[in-house]
């Protein structure tokens, strides 16, 4: 389906000259932006760039500003999440806010659920009408099934459903494709556009360059805090996005996306780790491979192919029931995080919320790996800062405050934190799971510095990803896994993405 230009359509939100700002850091400077009704509007930008910041004032996150906001011409101020929603606004964040013991119906009718003549919650009319809610969008899954069985795209699209079944008429959509399959993708887009259809207006933020442009009517860019420029997607491209979002150098940027890239194996180096037929049924079955010191090692399928519960394993979070790992020719047994931490692994799973404190400083998350180290009796924060201001400067970690609330840094950023903690703590091999969904061009180009270092340290990396473009541009050597086995390798040769979804 071709993208529609929306442009006489009538202002369903007005921002104007929208500013925040966080512990004296400006996060938004003079924001006017527009959405119309029955419009997709694709919203871009480097992280920290403000995107975020914006919507979650539209969605009531944030309610000190200073600026203006209309809604269908009326004045609006929120001061909670549930003004917002009671206004007809939802937002699925980028982080999933799911129930994961409840059922899919339950999340999907969740603070709504029908109840009978005693008042009780009626079970088999909320099982019906979340079935029907989730059939009309085309979302093929048992109502019944306790959500945190499904693959996380799932879990997104079952997220999307319930914001959809709220009545909200204005829907904020942050990175909804990052954790998808490509079909998956493909069913997220035709429920947008069935609701687009309806009347309802969307913003889809994401920093999938392609996707923008294949779903959103209007495209919007945002740099340090401004919003730069908006234009209907007929009229733009890839490069015209990439410029404006960065300023300079998008040539070079824009054949990243798109070209080839020839790997470097490093067959001479030191193997660090090796597994031998490791399964989990169900999951994945007779995976062997092996890590060198000084190697990024890729592994690339779809969502549900097995390799990111591969990390997980590899890490003792979830428990082999076959195969053996050996770390320097010896053989380990990883019964929990402990024990692999102690055997000389480090992981950063794709979801920062469950490594990271939130509500804690910059300076805490980053030294939590090493408190052991410059402690014997207690904690000097002081250390921890020195240590922290020393990798938030290195990295680059956008706003240089060691004392902020994570939670109050951007996606990227906070993954930037995350690596931080192992800079401060060098493994044998580092399992990174998706290092960087969610990422704009900018974050991902740090982040492959940051795992460069790492490796020129002589560390085994293992990437694990869903995205190929992650594989591509980090790894030296790439496995493909399809359907939870190892299917094809790539080693000291060219590669591209289409091989890569080929070989998936």
């Amino acid at each position: 389906m071709t993208n529609r230009v929306v442009a006489n359509g009538m202002p369903l939100l007005e921002l104007r000259g929208i500013s925040k700002s966080f512990g004296g850091v400006a996060a938004l400077t003079d924001v006017d932006f527009t959405l119309r009704a029955g419009e997709i509007h694709g919203l871009v930008g480097e992280n920290g760039a403000g995107k975020s910041t914006t919507m979650k004032i539209i969605a009531g996150v944030h309610s000190e500003y200073q600026g203006t906001m209309e809604i269908a011409g009326e004045r609006m101020h929120f001061r909670s999440a549930r003004d917002a929603k009671a206004a007809g606004i939802g937002m699925v964040h980028q982080e999933l806010s799911i129930v994961r013991d409840l059922s899919v119906a339950e999340n999907v009718l969740l603070g709504m659920q029908p109840v009978n003549r005693l008042g009780l919650i009626d079970y088999p009319a909320m099982v019906r009408i979340a079935g029907e809610q989730l059939k009309r969008l085309g979302i093929d899954v048992d109502p019944r099934q306790p959500i945190g069985m499904l693959p996380l795209g799932m879990q997104q699209l079952v997220e999307i459903a319930r914001v959809l079944f709220s009545g909200a008429r204005i829907i904020i959509l942050d990175e909804p494709t990052s954790a998808l399959s490509p079909p998956e993708v493909e069913t997220l887009f035709a429920i947008l556009r069935r609701v687009r259809d309806e009347g309802h207006s969307l913003v889809f933020i994401s920093h999938f360059l392609d996707d923008i442009l294949r779903v959103s009517d209007t495209v919007t860019i945002f740099r340090n805090g401004r919003r730069i420029e908006t234009a209907p997607v007929p009229d733009i491209d890839k490069g015209w996005i990439i410029e404006r979002m960065i300023g300079k150098g998008h040539e070079e940027l824009e054949e990243s996306y798109t070209g080839e890239i020839h790997l470097d194996s490093k067959p001479d180096a030191p193997v660090v780790m090796t597994t031998e037929g490791l399964t989990v049924a169900g999951v994945f079955e007779d995976v062997s491979l092996q890590v060198r010191g000084g190697e990024v090692l890729g592994i690339y399928g779809f969502m549900g192919s097995g390799q990111l519960e591969l990390a997980r394993a590899l890490f003792g979070k979830l428990q082999l029931e076959q195969g053996t790992i050996r770390l320097d020719g010896q053989p380990v047994r990883l019964r929990n995080t402990a024990a692999a931490r102690l055997a000389g692994l480090a992981f950063v799973p794709e979801s920062r919320r469950s490594m990271l404190f939130h509500m804690e400083p910059v300076f805490k998350n980053v030294t939590i790996a090493i408190l052991d180290r410059i402690s014997r009796l207690w904690v000097k924060p002081s250390a921890e800062r020195a240590i922290a201001n020393q990798h938030v400067k290195s990295l680059q970690i956008r706003p240089p405050l060691v004392d902020r609330p994570l939670g109050t840094l951007s996606g990227g950023n906070q993954q930037k934190v995350a690596l931080a903690k192992w800079l401060t703590y060098f493994p044998k091999v580092l399992l990174l799971s998706e290092p960087t969904r969610g990422m704009d061009v900018g974050a991902k180009d740090d982040v492959l510095k940051i795992v460069r270092s790492l490796r020129e340290r002589g560390i085994g990396v293992v990437v694990v990803s869903t995205e190929p473009e992650t594989v591509l541009s980090m790894a030296d050597r790439i496995l493909v896994m399809k359907r939870g086995r190892i299917t094809k390798e790539f080693a000291s040769e060219v590669v591209s993405k289409d091989r890569l979804l080929a070989a998936a």
